[in-house]
């Protein structure tokens, strides 16, 4: 029997009434996951904390859900979500052995629920003002190729030679229980920082990111980052999706029991770089963000405009070990 792939956006279908993965048609509204897993919240004491929405409304982590059959849980979500959190409470050295696929598909899971909940929440809002809900083309086109790569999950996908996405992993020294996530839903950028290791995924890039930061992903190699040299890479990272300029597009092919997803070349036929000029000015913007905890403000950062404050390289080059770093007493 031939694969059948499910797009909800086809009919802008975000119901509590159909499975989010595979379209099904639930046997009641309550039948639902959550969206950050229950061991997940209840290890970093999420359950009683709040998330803040696009709207700048805010919302339980507890409340975000997503409608799924209890045959699609109990048969490719809840055995994904037993290796990663077995993998995650291990650590470092248990992560970065397990398939690069699956920890896409876990962040993939996560964040394509927190899509699902900003669309049902931007639906319900524009309907009751009695205007019809629109999301950009090029949104619902990042958004729907997500979901397409998401339903590897539960369909015979098979990515002919490429990578969708851009996945880095680092050991951090971090503080116990601390619990850092960040995510940007427009460039579909994913980050997690726990236990002793950070991870960032570029969810839809088919790998640009990754080569984009290939030289200092090889400086950095294995060593042991402090949480403050982990958020400078954060903050490369997120920038640096923003000036991708690309919307991947991708060949589906049916071949007997099995779907074949082959990418096009990123250059299509334009001559523009796929990435969009660098600026340190934006750079320091988006690094002050990241670097909040610690106190230090644009004017630090980009004091000399053509070296941006950095507590990875030296001007020279030359590595910054982390016993160099800030301690917490700017928080």
């Amino acid at each position: 029997m031939s694969a059948i792939l499910y797009n909800p956006f086809e009919r802008f279908n975000f119901s509590n009434r159909n499975c989010f993965l595979t379209g099904q048609t639930l046997t009641s509204e309550e039948e639902k996951i959550q969206v950050f897993p229950a061991w997940l919240m209840s290890r970093y004491g999420l359950e009683d904390k709040v998330i803040k929405l696009l709207d700048e409304s805010y919302v339980g982590y507890k409340d975000l859900k997503v409608p799924c059959t209890a045959a699609v849980n109990e048969q490719y979500i809840a055995p994904l979500e037993t290796e990663i959190e077995a993998a995650f409470t291990q650590g470092y050295d248990v992560v970065k052995e397990l398939e690069p696929l699956k920890l896409f598909q876990w962040a993939g899971k996560l964040l394509y629920g927190i899509i699902f909940n900003e669309l049902q929440a931007g639906i319900k809002q524009q309907h009751a003002q009695g205007e019809a809900f629109n999301v950009s083309e090029g949104l619902q086109h990042k958004f729907s190729h997500l979901h397409l790569m998401l339903q590897s999950l539960n369909q015979p996908i098979i990515f002919d030679e490429f990578t969708p996405y851009s996945l880095f992993l680092f050991k951090v020294d971090n503080p116990e229980n601390e619990f850092a996530y960040r995510d940007e839903i427009n460039t579909l950028t994913f980050s997690l920082r726990i236990q002793d290791f950070g991870l960032i995924i570029c969810l839809q890039d088919n790998g640009a990111n990754r080569r984009y930061h290939q030289e200092l992903f090889e400086k950095l190699g294995n060593d042991t980052l402090h949480p403050i040299q982990f958020e400078e890479i954060n903050a490369k990272v997120f920038y640096s999706a923003f000036l991708f300029n690309r919307l991947p597009e991708y060949d589906i092919m049916p071949v007997g029991d099995e779907i074949y997803i082959e990418a096009n070349a990123l250059r299509g036929t334009s001559g523009r770089p796929v990435f969009d000029e660098w600026q340190n000015k934006t750079y320091g913007q988006v690094l002050e963000n990241f670097w909040k905890r610690w106190g230090f403000i644009l004017l630090e950062i980009i004091k000399d405009p053509e070296h941006p404050m950095s507590f990875l390289f030296t001007k020279d080059g030359y590595k910054i070990g982390a016993e160099a770093c800030p301690s917490e007493k700017l928080l």
